[in-house]
């Protein structure tokens, strides 16, 4: 009788350690939620025919000149984008990023923003300069970066002609389909 015991108590010290073996490492299983959603793959390009990326933009389109806006050309849009939207500016200006130029709503028809124009229904924000419309570089020293920055939208902006950068970017959230860049440099000649 005794032996039967220490067999049962050996039985119940087996069958616990086999089910504590097979249940170590389980963890507890929570419901997966769908990775975020990233802005799709794109070959949408933006460029210039004064100025090639990480060129040198011409004086022209600069406060040293003419300060008119570059001509700049898109190819590539998605397909099923609705508008565009174009932000110009400047992170290497002294204190924080300087918005050259935010244009939104451009017909993503378009292959072409003209020279000194905007495409007709775009509408153009404030920039740091304080007014609407382009202002070109104008670094007070050294060589500076300018972003042209395209994004694809699958609607249009209803904002106020005074939006700033900041209100274009917090209404573009969870809309882009795709965007790209070009990168302009430009130090003064003094």
């Amino acid at each position: 009788m005794k032996n039967f015991v220490i067999l049962g108590i050996i039985a119940v010290v087996i069958l616990v350690g086999i089910a504590s073996f097979l249940s170590f490492g389980k963890k507890e299983v929570k419901e997966q939620k769908p990775a975020d959603t990233q802005t799709p793959i794109s070959n949408m390009k933006l460029s210039s025919s004064t100025f090639i990326h990480n060129g040198m933009i011409p004086a022209k389109y600069t406060c040293d000149d003419e300060n008119i806006s570059p001509p700049l050309s898109t190819t590539e849009v998605p397909s099923q984008a609705q508008s565009l939207v174009l932000i110009v500016d400047d992170p290497d200006a002294p204190g924080r990023t300087f918005v050259h130029w935010t244009l939104w709503n451009i017909d993503p028809k378009i292959i072409e923003i003209p020279e000194n124009g905007v495409p007709e229904g775009a509408q153009e924000g404030l920039t740091d300069f304080g007014k609407r419309g382009y202002g070109g570089p104008c670094p007070p020293s050294g060589t500076h970066r300018y972003f042209f920055k395209l994004y694809a939208l699958d609607t249009r902006l209803v904002l106020p002609n005074y939006s700033q950068k900041s209100d274009i970017e917090k209404a573009m959230e969870n809309h882009i389909l795709a965007q790209t860049e070009l990168v302009g440099l430009y130090s003064r000649q003094r």
